[in-house]
């Protein structure tokens, strides 16, 4: 039965395969002006960093955008490809019709099928002119390198791509961005770039079984609801107050995505990475746009029963002033978290950040606040803010009932409601933040 069953597993495979091979690569149109003139690398360079190319295609250590970035699944490890100008291992000689392909329809030049790890889907919105400037970029300026490739770690049948062509045909949408006329040139920009090159919704959008973003756009209620991915909770970007940015200004959007800091939050996890490799670059008129962009969102639908995730409380400090705090959560916060958070919550403005009415904190799925409190944060060094403040882990000191009884103390004083969380969940955050922590060291060696 079993050399049956991989006997017809093999069948599977090879009919796939012939399938996939005389399938016809995805239609790829081009604007004849873009296709013909030559692209501007000066603004394509501007443009890679619109997209953090930086982040996923550039190994800690390793040559700028080589490619070797781990992204552990839970069928395996895949890694990002190389993509400098080297002919043989990058795409040096891919021409710009089969660039686009890649960036709209997630084929590469061989054919072969991208994972969707590749946010190929919020790249085609992209439009040609900077699809032109991308691509002389990164054939003509950023310097060649001879690393292979890496093939991913999921194991055969499982590694076989031919299938993700089911997938693009039921979850893709090629459409290019269009301009909303009933919108200003200013919210058209901010959609442009949340919806296309800045991929917000890869991180920001929660995803169906299938993994497929359930949204692309603002059409969409869940799109930039907040999700959870990879153990970790990207928040909530829209309207909802506490546990999204209700109660921030478009100054404090752009202070955000300029210097990794607010007077309500600070970045952790990989929006730390993105702000010191893309958002930090971008010109202050592209950032405004961004924020009037996402303050045009509405709350987000269902996401709580009508009770506000913060109302501010007293209760919490006068608690512990009377020194009746003596539950574990609050015993483990003033013992390692007030002297910067302070009793009250609100840390210090750009420093510490505030406990309090912040997103992160409020996050319907805790992972990113207990990955935090596991292993420490760091923010971002930028040019307006170029010190690195830590914050160091404390995985290492307390149990998971320890850490799920603190993240619940933060989540339910000063006034936050959340819901609380479990030592399971804190498990899970601590197995998979191993698990990465163990690709991250594979990934740096030569495979």
């Amino acid at each position: 039965m079993r050399k049956l069953l991989v006997l017809m597993a093999f069948a599977v495979i090879v009919v796939g395969g012939l399938w996939a091979a005389t399938w016809p690569k995805p239609a790829v149109v081009i604007d004849a002006q873009a296709a013909q003139r030559a692209g501007d690398p000066v603004h394509g360079e501007y443009l890679a960093r619109a997209g953090d190319c930086m982040a996923c295609h550039t190994a800690k250590g390793g040559e700028p955008f080589a490619g070797g970035v781990p992204f552990p699944t839970p069928l395996g490890t895949v890694y990002s490809s190389n993509i400098t100008s080297d002919g043989t291992h990058g795409i040096g000689n891919w021409s710009f019709e089969a660039f686009v392909r890649a960036m709209r329809e997630g084929v590469a030049a061989d054919g072969s099928r991208l994972y969707p790890a590749m946010p190929y889907t919020a790249y085609a919105k992209v439009g040609d002119d900077d699809l032109k400037d991308l691509y002389a970029y990164f054939t003509t300026r950023v310097a060649p390198s001879t690393q292979a490739n890496r093939k991913s770690d999921i194991a055969w049948p499982l590694s076989v791509r031919w299938p993700l062509a089911f997938w693009d045909k039921a979850f893709h949408d090629d459409t290019r961005f269009v301009a909303d006329p009933s919108k200003s040139v200013e919210w058209n920009r901010g959609a442009y770039l949340v919806q296309g090159l800045g991929h917000c919704g890869t991180c920001h959008t929660p995803r169906g079984a299938a993994f497929q973003e359930l949204a692309l756009t603002e059409h969409g209620p869940d799109y930039l609801s907040g999700s959870r991915l990879d153990d970790t909770s990207p928040i909530n970007l829209r309207g909802d107050k506490g546990s999204g940015l209700g109660d921030w200004s478009k100054q404090d959007i752009v202070a955000l995505l300029k210097t990794g800091r607010t007077p309500h939050s600070a970045v952790t996890g990989p929006m730390g990475e993105v702000v010191e490799n893309s958002t930090q670059y971008l010109a202050d008129a592209d950032l405004h746009a961004i924020a009037v962009y996402l303050k045009s969102f509405a709350a987000a639908r269902g996401k709580n029963d009508g009770t506000p995730a913060y109302a501010h409380d007293e209760s919490t400090v006068e608690s512990i002033r009377a020194g009746q705090a003596n539950a574990t959560g609050a015993r483990v916060y003033l013992d390692s978290c007030a002297a910067c958070h302070r009793q009250n919550g609100e840390g210090a403005p750009r420093v510490f950040p505030s406990l309090a009415n912040n997103p992160m904190v409020l996050a319907a799925h805790p992972d990113s606040l207990i990955a935090v409190i596991l292993n420490g944060s760091r923010l971002p060094s930028t040019e307006t803010a170029p010190s690195r403040l830590a914050m160091p882990p404390f995985g290492w000191r307390y149990s998971d009932e320890e850490v799920a009884a603190l993240a619940t103390f933060a989540r339910s004083s000063w006034g936050n409601h959340a819901a609380p969380v479990t030592a399971d969940a804190v498990r899970d955050v601590r197995a998979h933040l191993a698990t990465t922590a163990a690709a991250a060291a594979s990934g740096t060696q030569t495979p």
